[in-house]
């Protein structure tokens, strides 16, 4: 593992894999850190060179003052990619993550090889639902909202019969500082590509849980049906389709990154 140091702020990262094989950059969900894609590293290192994050504000990788956007945020990816020396990698994003990747895709297309959006969305959500966790959040800390967001991420089913697996969830929620969660709630709340996804043209592919309450199927539907050539993949899960689905949701990766 290492840290990047940039004007504003410190990025944490861990490279790992073959240097030899292509690259495939993991961006994470709002809350959690780079941990959240171990259920990937081993089906996946075996074909690429991983390189995780935490964004800004999670796990070690630490937060300024003042607001954060998008555009900060994929931002901080180009230039973990520039101080590597990576002209062009692949890139996963889940929630969060893909809200960074939309934004590489529209703003960046020339450092993509290939696209991966999982539990997206063009707008996530009202603003006023936002504004009230940033608020709550701020005054009494995560503890309050954890129980709802691991309700939301996982099924009750997954919850009964993978306990260690919400525990450990649950520890990295419980770790995200206060200051970095809220500031990239409203970087999240502040997203907005609904005028803009459709001049994605990166190969793209989309992935969805069927139960996923926070970025529904049919959300995902229609950010495929607007990228060109869009592939589309639902898999049996909630909104954190690739920890729970997480043999699908590799095989799905790869077959996708095969070319």
């Amino acid at each position: 593992m290492a840290d990047l140091q940039l004007a504003d702020t410190r990025i944490h990262y861990q490279l790992s894999g073959d240097s030899r094989l292509p690259v495939l950059l993991l961006s994470h969900s709002l809350g959690v850190n780079l941990e959240m894609w171990q259920p990937q590293l081993a089906a996946l290192e075996a074909r690429f060179q991983l390189l995780r994050c935490d964004t800004r504000g999670h796990g070690q990788s630490s937060i300024p003052s003042g607001p954060v956007n998008v555009a900060q945020l994929g931002a901080d990816v180009l230039a973990l990619l520039d101080a590597l020396g990576f002209a062009q990698a692949n890139f996963c994003g889940l929630s969060m993550g893909s809200a960074i990747g939309q934004w590489l895709g529209i703003h960046a297309p020339q450092r993509l090889h290939k696209l991966i959006l999982a539990s997206t969305a063009t707008k996530f959500g009202a603003a006023d639902v936002w504004n009230a966790r940033i608020e709550l959040v701020s005054r009494e800390g995560l503890a309050p909202v954890i129980p709802g967001t691991l309700d939301r991420w996982f099924t009750p089913d997954f919850h009964q019969s993978h306990p260690e697996v919400i525990a450990r969830t649950r520890a990295q929620l419980q770790d995200t500082s206060v200051q970095g969660y809220t500031a990239c709630c409203a970087a999240v709340r502040d997203t907005d590509f609904r005028s803009t996804v459709a001049s994605i043209h990166v190969p793209t592919l989309v992935v969805v849980g069927t139960l996923d309450p926070v970025t529904p199927p049919a959300e995902a539907q229609s950010i495929a049906a607007q990228i060109p050539a869009a592939q589309l993949v639902e898999l049996p899960a909630a909104h954190l389709c690739s920890v729970q689905a997480a043999t699908q949701f590799n095989a799905a990766l790869l077959s996708f990154l095969a070319d």
